[in-house]
């Protein structure tokens, strides 16, 4: 009978959603939008239970997807991404070593702790009727790993023409991790579900982007129209992608919580009976934090993270097109599903007692919010160009914790301890700089470190070296003008550089080849620093210091000495000819500026092109030169090493340090 009842939703569910939908735009339901943002190519209709005691949920999603390509499309293909969790062989588990236990017996009177994740789909088919679970297969794009389930194809019984849109009725059964691995997962009473549904892939240049669940890579997906029932215990408190339209009490100690979002292009929950919330509004924004209730004492720092980070956000690159944010403090021990990003919805994560001038929840709420302007509206593709995501975030994150707390102490100004949230970025670009270019599938870093490095910290230092080079002006119009042209769009690493390149008027190639498409890293050093009184001549035709100090003090010397013309009087002060030598130690070519300073404190700057593998800059004084820095605004932050950027008088040449060249390079490779 339960098999027979399931086939009759598969085939009416459709019909029943359309019906749905058209009875809610006749009642007096909130409308979020008057028009439509974007495409609109994947819409969903799901009504998802919640089994609290054993942690499955059963869920019934209806698929509208519209075909907007040229092609006649033959199979649809689907993300079963709660699969990475099903056990040890998915690539996922293989490739991060996370190793999920199996379940555990436990003492009688006990449920068996279970920790593995999964999804099945257990009926697909048409809204006309046509079963497509014959034709269903688990695929592997990526890999060769045949026991990964998380991306499934199904063939079509006919060919979707261009245009067309298909509706796909799907019965479901998932599980989340327990506990949390990888963003999603449950403990005990808290539950956060991301990636929790059949969700498809983008079908784009004439082929479907549908890549398997790995250990370094999030996610890409089509927009649309979320319509979401989530049945739950009734005492627990409910966050979720959208607007909540209403909640209703059933007779079974449960209720349902409906959700409407629109233009989103993923849609994620959580509920437990353990949540306080809190609320606000900022830019006609409201913003609502569910906190831990052992974390009472800091909803409101959760809100006033949240209100900054909507202005900012707005202030600096445009409209949040959403009514609403929600901010999430996972359970204790679920910190797997903290620092995550979701339409309308972002995770944080905090401990019970943290100093306010340690700035962990704001940096992670500004920067968890900032996804919703890089990944949620400019949605590119993150598998294959996740710096475009997270280091252009993470430069946002690092310009905004300066503008609010300052940039001497924005992460840390505690007990005399100030920490730089761009300092920690340089140090996670330091661990793994150049195993792997920027551009690269996220799957195919050398390692974590290397992912983090080149997704998050070095893209982010890249773009605030590029700010300072053009300008802060110009790199806002650029970031402005990135937005306002890729939101609701699937943009990739050449529409960055195309818009940079443009709106700042010049080719910049030359900066990009470098900084996204090889692994060379920068690193200027100040090799040595000399300055040596002119002694009296000695021989044939040899002619004396010139008396004229004044209009000699200032004039640069390169590499041949002018013959002076005058013999030096007696009694007279010295001159001294300083000699300033800096080397290019990184494959990066860069134009950087040199600061000379004397011993009596006057200073002459220089600019270098950097292209050459060193340069030396001369200078006659009657003062000596004291020491010389390269980069001395700090406006290279991509430079990989700045405590080689400063030199002195006093201290011998770069190369000629104990241990010679080799030691040399491990100097430079150092962390400040």
């Amino acid at each position: 009978m339960k098999s027979i009842l399931k086939d009759q939703w598969c085939i009416k569910s459709a019909f029943l959603a359309a019906a749905f939908l058209f009875a809610l735009s006749l009642a007096a339901q909130p409308v979020i939008f008057q028009q439509p943002l974007s495409p609109r190519i994947a819409n969903y209709d799901i009504d998802v239970r919640l089994d609290a005691k054993t942690g499955v949920f059963t869920g019934k999603e209806t698929l509208f997807w519209r075909n907007t390509s040229q092609d006649k499309i033959t199979e649809l293909q689907f993300h079963l991404y709660q699969n990475a969790f099903r056990n040890n062989k998915s690539s996922f588990m293989k490739e991060s070593g996370k190793g999920v236990k199996p379940d555990k017996p436990e003492p009688e009177k006990k449920p068996k702790q279970k920790n593995f994740g999964f999804m099945d789909v257990n009926c697909i088919k048409l809204s006309t009727g046509e079963d497509l679970k014959p034709g269903m297969e688990f695929i592997h794009p990526d890999d060769d790993n045949g026991e990964d389930k998380t991306v499934m194809r199904v063939l079509l019984p006919k060919p979707l023409a261009p245009g067309q849109t298909i509706v796909v009725n799907i019965d479901f059964t998932a599980r989340l991790p327990e506990p949390p691995v990888a963003r999603s997962g449950a403990l005990k009473e808290y539950f956060f579900a991301s990636q929790w549904f059949p969700k498809a892939g983008v079908y784009i240049d004439g082929k479907w982007n549908c890549h398997q669940y790995h250990s370094h890579t999030e996610f890409f997906a089509d927009f649309g129209v979320y319509n979401v029932k989530i049945t739950v215990p009734k005492k627990n408190l409910v966050g979720a992608t959208g607007v909540l339209v209403s909640r209703t009490d059933n007779n079974d100690g449960t209720a349902t919580h409906f959700y409407h979002a629109e233009d989103v292009h993923d849609f994620a929950w959580t509920t437990s009976p353990n949540f306080l919330e809190f609320k606000t509004t900022q830019n006609n924004v409201e913003i609502r934090a569910l906190v831990q209730k052992k974390h009472k004492h800091q909803g409101e720092r959760h809100l006033e993270a949240g209100r900054l980070a909507v202005k900012y956000f707005e202030d600096w690159y445009g409209d949040y097109p959403y009514p609403n944010l929600t901010i999430v403090d996972p359970a204790p021990g679920g910190g797997e599903t903290g620092g995550m990003e979701y339409p309308t919805i972002i995770t944080a994560g905090t401990l019970t007692l943290l100093p306010e001038g340690i700035r962990a929840v704001q940096m992670v709420i500004i920067h968890e919010f900032g996804h919703n302007f890089w990944y949620a509206l400019v949605a590119n593709n993150e598998f294959e160009d996740s710096w475009l995501d997270e280091g252009i975030n993470t430069y946002s994150e690092i310009q905004i914790m300066h503008d609010i707390y300052g940039a001497k102490g924005s992460m840390v100004d505690w007990a005399g301890i100030k920490v730089d949230d761009l300092q920690t970025r340089r140090y996670s670009y330091n661990r793994m700089p150049d195993a792997d270019p920027i551009a690269r599938n996220g799957w195919q870093y050398y390692n974590g470190a290397s992912y983090g490095s080149l997704s998050y910290s070095k893209p982010a230092l890249m773009l605030v070296t590029l700010e300072n080079y053009l300008g802060k002006e110009t790199m806002n119009k650029i970031m402005r003008a990135y937005f306002e042209r890729f939101k609701f769009k699937h943009p990739k690493t050449k529409d960055f550089v195309n818009v940079a390149s443009e709106v700042s008027g010049q080719n910049l190639d030359w900066f990009f080849n470098q900084a996204l498409y090889s692994n060379v890293v920068l690193d200027y050093a100040m090799a040595s620093v000399s300055s040596k009184e002119i002694a009296d001549g000695e021989g044939y035709d040899f002619n004396y210091a010139t008396t004229d100090k004044k209009a000699e003090s200032n004039k640069r010397i390169n590499f041949s000495m002018t013959a002076p013309e005058t013999p030096i009087k007696k009694g007279m002060l010295p001159t001294y000819e300083s000699v300033v030598k800096i080397r290019r130690l990184g494959g990066f070519m860069f134009p950087v500026e040199i600061e000379m300073t004397f011993e009596d404190n006057s200073k002459i700057r220089e600019k270098w092109d950097g292209k050459d593998t060193w340069t030396e800059f001369k200078y006659r004084k009657p003062v000596k030169l004291v020491s010389a820095t390269v980069d001395p605004d700090k406006k290279v932050p991509l430079d990989i090493n700045w405590k080689n950027n400063t030199r002195t008088a006093k201290q011998p040449p770069l190369d000629q340090k104990k241990g010679g060249y080799f030691e040399m390079v491990k100097f430079a490779m150092k962390p400040e």
